[in-house]
């Protein structure tokens, strides 16, 4: 059967593989069109393997609400390029992901794995493979967290950071025009500033307990310090562990907007400026790329390798 260009582009269309692997799998398939998106996709999957080694830490982490807002899914799902990060195709694929978290609530990554993905007839573990072959780069959906509750979201920088806050807040000040507002300040100074846990209650003994053996130790070590009596060395390590706190918790932390109040200060004043009762939960932050291994481009390699081609 003769290959038209129409055949080509509208496979081409579907797929988003090039215009010659197309051509190639219409011939492969005789002109069927069903059978040459097979052959796409099981190639796709060869690919996918020859990729996975490749390192991946661009890409984006990205929020979605439920329709009610009262449930919010976050992903991360990397790349090799800050440009595949920004392509409409791959940014969709991760909204497509958000939408099956929402409506499926996979208990881990496995189960979303094996989860149907919106739309098609592929798993989600399927449709990432075949993603992988289309935009030709490794791909990886590195984590996944579900929160219910009243919420406040936030992106930073286009999919590099994501919030979320979880509140605990009586009817009257959930319903007060100023929440929202409230609320988002709140998710900005997570992202703003480096926050480790929410408030002194739930740092644990064994952090709390190293911190001040570090500042025993410095103070020690300085001459100023060599004759005072322990009892004062002990006052002036809780002068320091004060500073500890309001650097790590949430709830310490001078107010982005107005460093005069701690957070928990904003807090508390907006709780008494609507009537009623405020408390932050919880916070949920993803950075892109935390963690991983970064791939390190040597330009000179680069223009080397392309000489030689």
């Amino acid at each position: 059967m003769a290959i038209t260009a129409k055949m080509v582009a509208d496979l081409r269309a579907q797929t988003g593989c090039g215009m010659m692997e197309c051509k190639k799998a219409l011939t492969a398939a005789n002109g069927d069109f069903d059978e040459a998106v097979k052959v796409l996709r099981e190639k796709g999957l060869a690919v996918a393997a020859k990729k996975a080694d490749r390192i991946a830490s661009e890409g984006v982490v990205d929020i979605m609400l439920s329709e009610d807002k009262k449930t919010a899914a976050m992903i991360e799902v990397n790349a090799e390029t800050d440009f595949v990060a920004k392509n409409e195709k791959f940014q969709d694929f991760v909204r497509g992901i958000l939408s099956t978290i929402l409506k499926n609530r996979p208990a881990n990554l496995e189960a979303l794995m094996a989860l149907p993905y919106p739309e098609s007839d592929m798993t989600v573990e399927a449709k990432l493979k075949d993603m992988i072959f289309m935009i030709g780069e490794n791909m990886n959906i590195r984590r996944f967290l579900i929160v219910d509750g009243v919420l406040s979201t936030y992106i930073h920088g286009k999919g590099m950071t994501g919030v979320i806050i979880n509140f605990e807040a009586d009817d009257v000040c959930v319903a007060n025009p100023g929440f929202a507002e409230f609320a988002k300040n709140i998710a900005l100074q997570v992202a703003a500033m480096p926050v480790l846990y929410l408030n002194k209650e739930s740092v644990p003994a064994s952090a709390i307990e190293e911190e001040k053996q570090i500042q025993l130790t410095l103070m020690k070590n300085d001459e100023k310090n060599a004759n005072k009596p322990e009892a004062i060395l002990e006052k002036m390590i809780m002068g320091k562990m004060n500073k500890f706190y309001e650097k790590v918790c949430l709830t310490e932390q001078a107010y982005v907007k107005d460093d005069a109040i701690s957070v928990q200060k904003y807090v508390d004043n907006t709780a008494k400026e609507f009537g009623g009762n405020i408390r932050i939960a919880g916070f949920y932050i993803y950075e892109r790329g935390e963690g991983l291994e970064k791939k390190e481009d040597n330009f000179a390699d680069e223009i080397a390798s392309l000489v030689k081609k």
